[in-house]
This record gives C-alpha cells, structure tokens and sequence, in this order.
C-alpha cells in the first residue's frame, strides 16, 4: 500500500506512526518551517521530524490551491492519502490524485463537532464521551463519510492538554485497524446524519475569559478546555490574571462577588454556584498558590476585584 501523509502538530505524530506500519509512505506533506519558541528559531514541524528521521521525502508547499500539487501527487502513484491535522483546506483536484482518494483522522464523533478545534470544545460543552472518526474527505468541513469510529470518555479532570494525546493514540488505532480494508475496498463510508451537527470553530484569546454570568461549571470546563491555550483569565483590580486551577463549588452571590478568601481559596460567585480559584498567575508573575496569591493582596468578602 503506497500511502502520502499528510499532516504538521504534535497530533498527526501518532497517525503517521500508523501509516508507517502499514505500507509504503512514499511522501510526507507538512506545513513550511515556521519560526517557534521565544527565541523565534525556525525549526521543523514534529511531522516532517519524524519524517526526516525515517528518510521519506518532505514537500511543504507554500499554496496548494491554484497550483500544480495535484499533478505532483498523482505522480507519486499513491493508493491514498492521510491527512491528520495538516492545517490547509484541499481542493478538489488534490482530493481526487491518490487512487482511493484522501481520508481524514478528525478527533471527535462526526457530525458533532466539525471544525478546527473539536477536542477543546467537546470539553467546554460538558459531553461525556468523544472519540476519532477515520472519514472520507469530500469538499465540505469535515462532512464526508465516516469509514470508522472509536469513542472514549471525557474524565472529569481531562484538559484539552491530556485528551489531546488519547486522541492522538486513538487515531494511530483506528488507522491500524481501518485503513488497509478501506483502500481494499472492504468497507464503505457510511453518510453522515444530517441531525446532530455541532461546529467546533477554531478557538480565540477571548474564548478563555472567565465570565461570572455564567454558571460555575461551564465556567471550570472552559478552564479545562482552553488549557494550555489560550488559558483562563479574568481581570483583578484592573490587571490581568491567569487561573491555571480551578474548582466548582456550591456557593450563592452576586456574580462576580467574593465570597471567601483563605489558603484554601479565592471563592468568586457566578449565576449558578461558585468557582473557587486555586492557582493564580498575575500578569508578569509565576503561577502561585491561592495562599501566596493572598499573601501581598488585599481580596474582602463580598467585594468584586474580579472581572
């Protein structure tokens, strides 16, 4: 089986494992170098990493719409192609080259939560379960046929950070046990639902700010979402403030009012209940304990610093 992978993060990792188990990976197509880290060093993608290190040839095209990729993918001679989180919208024309065509690993349970970040908001909307579903790519967001499907449970303490890497593992199993009897021919797409369609739009700075009109519990699984990015912030006596740990509790106020402040906790009301803030980074300031937090601060029950 000759295969192209397409993909770039940390996440396609694991599927492009899988391919390489699997057949021939005759060409890895990741996103072109990219400055990184604070030092701003271009380095390479953790996908073309992977790829360099077992000798497959690399093409990082700069566009691929309006251009002649399609021509070059065809020439690879390739039964199919992968794609994990490779970043850019395929046009027809590419979908098309490889024999049977270019199948997608999305991480989440089509059709709910199409889009570019379906893990952070399986998250934020409190859902049990998610999942990786190998599907057909068509011209549409994430709307082609779903070839096969593996679901696991969203933990209570799970951040987009931790159900990031069991998806990312999840995919390399749904490969290993779907994709050959795929390019076979041995299975079929089965149509997605037209009912139960959910977006999953990619995530904004704004997206991580801590609303106190809003319940305790949405607001601790947006916390757990949006970690390690954008992160959950607020505002305290007009600066900003990173809660990197957070707990819903019980407690009844006006929103957005304190209602304890011990080592314990900064305990801050919202519409339903309450989230008590555990871990608190000031702006330019190391993450510090609740306690520490209190210790240079002046936080009174029933004031409002937060907002």
């Amino acid at each position: 089986m000759r295969i192209v992978f397409m993909g770039t993060p940390a996440f396609a990792v694991k599927s492009l494992e899988a391919c390489l188990s699997l057949g021939e990976v005759v060409a890895v197509v990741t996103q072109p170098d990219k400055p990184r880290g604070r030092g701003q060093e271009v380095s390479f993608s953790p996908v073309k990493e992977l790829a360099v290190a077992r000798g497959i040839p690399v093409l990082q095209p700069l566009k691929i719409k309006g251009t002649n990729f399609a021509d070059e993918l065809r020439a690879l001679n390739a039964d199919v192609a992968v794609v994990t989180a490779y970043g850019k919208i395929l046009p027809q024309d590419v979908l098309d080259a490889p024999r049977r065509g270019c199948v997608n690993v999305h991480a989440s349970l089509l059709p709910r939560f199409r889009g570019a970040a379906p893990i952070q908001w399986a998250i934020a909307a409190g859902d049990e379960k998610t999942g990786v579903c190998l599907m057909q790519m068509d011209a549409g967001m994430d709307t082609g046929g779903v070839i096969d499907r593996a679901e696991l449970p969203i933990g209570p303490g799970d951040t987009s950070a931790t159900l990031h890497d069991k998806l990312s593992d999840l995919g390399g199993v749904v490969l290993r046990r779907s994709l050959a009897r795929w390019v076979a021919g041995e299975v079929e797409a089965v149509p997605q639902p037209g009912e139960g369609v959910v977006m999953a739009p990619m995530i904004k700075k704004e997206d991580g700010r801590l609303d106190w009109s809003k319940s305790a519990r949405e607001l601790e699984r947006r916390l757990r979402a949006f970690t390690p990015w954008p992160g959950a912030f607020c505002t305290f006596d007009g600066g900003l403030l990173k809660v990197a740990k957070a707990l819903a509790s019980e407690g009844k106020g006006a929103p957005g009012t304190v209602l304890s402040a011990s080592a314990d906790g900064v305990e801050v009301a919202c519409a339903e209940g309450s989230l008590k803030l555990l871990l608190l980074q000031p702006e330019g300031k190391r993450a510090m304990t609740a306690q520490e937090f209190l210790a240079g601060r002046k936080v009174a029950v029933g004031s409002a610093p937060f907002s």
